[in-house]
């Protein structure tokens, strides 16, 4: 084999071993930005998913438990005689929670009712008086008759001289007295009749002297039944050792609290913002500050039509020079499914919500 073939034999053995290397540093090359655009196409992909995922779910760390509570007190002062409650006891609805010493009541109960029964007897006898007066009445007029026949026969007589003239003047005085009687004993019969209402056979039970003095007696009887104070729903007392037998409790003073076991739900305090697509009837995540990996699900119950500032003591004044906009918040009501199990929930604690609107999002929002 002559040299300048074998030179030429090594030359092509070379190129052919060159040529998978130049290809594969060109591929490498190429692989760079094709993995960078996809990067960049997954990247949007992600972006797009979560933004289009994004309106949908609302977080709310401004929540807490609230329940129906009421602080416990009545309209009458009184010694207090029982309380058969103790603190954190769980009561039923209608079970008694304090007496009031029910002596002095009673006393004015039992007088009440003596003064009504009393006046029954009065408007009774002032329907017996009307029927006296009537035949007094009646009594006087035949007198009254009596007396002017007599004073006829006076006149004709006294003409002819068969009567003194004294005689006649006194039958007729006699006539005129007695005319006059009569008429008081009509006025004070009318009188009579009026205090019966016009109706002689008045049922006095109807009458206007009996039902003050039985509203009395109601009254009476009313005083009588908030010496005795009642749960109005079932949950817990607190705050039971701040009264005690024997001391004075004033009328409208608090006695003890009662927070409902029942009545429970959350309040979340979500900004304006965050209530676009928020509407009744969403369901609920609630986790529990107190109890850690626990869930309870709800609904939203109700949408205030008021920021919390609303009902403030002292108002933003929005008309001033110096006014800065703040994003408000609206109280939001959350009703709590209660399952067996799950731990109690107590008025006051910190919440965290998570609202599930069911809205996505679309393309259109974007533009």
């Amino acid at each position: 084999m002559s040299q300048a073939t074998a030179t030429a034999g090594t030359q092509r053995v070379g190129e052919t071993i060159a040529a998978p290397k130049v290809r594969n540093r060109i591929s490498r090359r190429a692989l760079g930005p094709i993995l960078m655009i996809l990067g960049i196409i997954a990247v949007a992909i992600g972006t797009g998913t979560f933004w289009m995922m994004g309106g949908r779910y609302v977080s709310i760390d401004d929540a807490y438990v609230r329940a129906a509570k009421e602080t416990l007190s009545t309209d009458v002062s009184g010694i207090v005689a029982q309380v058969p409650v103790k603190e954190g006891q769980l009561v039923k609805k209608g079970q008694v929670l304090l007496r009031l010493d029910p002596r002095q009541f009673q006393i004015a109960l039992d007088g009440a009712t003596a003064a009504m029964n009393g006046m029954v007897s009065t408007l009774n006898a002032e329907k017996l008086d009307y029927q006296r007066m009537l035949r007094d009445a009646d009594a006087k007029a035949q007198q009254v008759e009596s007396d002017q026949a007599n004073y006829a026969r006076m006149a004709n007589l006294v003409k002819g001289g068969g009567v003194t003239r004294a005689d006649y003047d006194n039958s007729r005085f006699q006539l005129a007295a007695n005319q006059q009687a009569l008429a008081a004993l009509r006025v004070q019969a009318a009188r009579q009749l009026a205090i019966l209402g016009g109706d002689p056979e008045v049922d006095v039970h109807t009458m206007s002297d009996y039902l003050r003095l039985k509203a009395a007696v109601a009254e009476a009887q009313r005083q009588l039944d908030h010496t005795v104070i009642y749960a109005p729903f079932t949950g817990i007392v607190t705050q039971v050792d701040s009264v005690q037998p024997g001391m004075y409790l004033s009328a409208a003073t608090a006695a003890f609290g009662l927070i409902s076991t029942e009545d429970v739900w959350v309040e979340a305090n979500p900004k304006e913002t965050e209530l676009t697509w928020v509407k009744p009837g969403d369901k609920v995540s609630v986790t529990v500050d107190t109890y850690p990996g626990h869930v309870w699900e709800g609904t939203v119950g109700s949408i205030a039509p008021n920021s919390g500032s609303e009902f403030s003591i002292l108002p933003a004044q929005n008309t001033s020079g110096n006014w800065v906009k703040v994003v408000q918040r609206i109280p939001v009501r959350i009703t709590v499914d209660h399952k067996d199990g799950d731990p109690p929930l107590r008025a006051g604690m910190s919440v965290e919500a998570d609202i599930d609107t069911g809205h996505r999002r679309t393309l259109s929002e974007l533009f």
